[in-house]
């Protein structure tokens, strides 16, 4: 019995195919919705070790817990001042890459 060959794609073709490739509106806006929903993640995964409780937190930044429970499932509405605040209150390094015309700038 012949056994037919199993066609199989990166991720990165996957994304290509579904999204939309590196460069267009769509794929520019799913890596930057996936990277806030990772930021959010950090937060909470930062706080919860912290042994923080969302409103403890928000005490400590200067915003009410509803924010600190906003920036958990989705930092995209957040202000970079907001997010460094967070991080500071939680004691966490953070560092910020930003690229300007292929010349990385490692800001931290």
């Amino acid at each position: 019995m012949a056994t037919k060959a199993v066609k199989t794609y990166s991720l990165s073709q996957m994304k290509d195919k579904y999204i939309g490739k590196i460069g267009t509106n769509e794929r520019d806006e799913y890596e930057y919705e996936l990277r806030m929903d990772v930021l959010g993640k950090m937060i909470k995964a930062a706080r919860q070790e912290r042994k923080l409780t969302q409103e403890e937190l928000g005490l400590l930044v200067g915003v009410q817990r509803a924010q600190i429970s906003k920036l958990e499932s989705s930092a995209n509405s957040a202000t970079i001042d907001t997010i460094i605040r967070v991080f500071s209150a939680l004691k966490a390094e953070i560092n910020f890459n930003v690229k300007l015309e292929g010349n990385f700038v490692k800001l931290a």
